[in-house]
């Protein structure tokens, strides 16, 4: 089976089995969100993802990347938060592809998968992180690790 068969016939499963890791996750942002809204998400970070792997091209992801950093970090999400989403489906769809595609393909299979994902995580980091730079976010606030250091 090919990674493109692969990503159609077990998309549902796919989309449901990343779903159940980030719930496990207990990460309060998407809790808030609720079950369908949170589902929606993965489920369109899953088409960007199979998308960018059929065109070969990460375009469309860093693109959508970009655009939930800034969503995220207006809505008060960690990033480790908007990372978690994106390492379940990443480990969900690998998960599917060591079953099912042929040893002698499973390093190219792999390979696509991680750089479609890895682009968007890249972007996400890079663009969370300059938005935070730019005000005071609690995350990023270092100083109560050296409360008591004087003296």
């Amino acid at each position: 089976m090919t990674l493109q068969d692969v990503l159609h016939e077990h998309s549902s499963s796919i989309i449901n089995e990343a779903m159940i890791a980030l719930q496990r996750s207990h990460l309060s942002n998407y809790e808030k969100a609720g079950t369908e809204h949170t589902h929606q998400r993965i489920k369109a970070l899953f088409v960007l993802t199979a998308r960018g792997i059929k065109e070969r091209n990460v375009g469309p992801m860093i693109a959508h990347a970009n655009t939930i950093a800034e969503e995220r970090f207006k809505a008060g999400y960690d990033l480790s938060e908007v990372q978690t989403a994106f390492n379940v489906l990443e480990e969900t769809i690998w998960r599917h592809v060591i079953k099912s595609v042929p040893a002698a393909d499973l390093a190219e299979a792999l390979g696509l998968v991680g750089t479609v994902l890895g682009a968007g995580k890249d972007a996400l980091a890079r663009n969370y992180v300059s938005l935070a730079s730019k005000t005071k976010a609690p995350s990023l606030n270092l100083a109560s690790l050296f409360t008591g250091t004087a003296g």
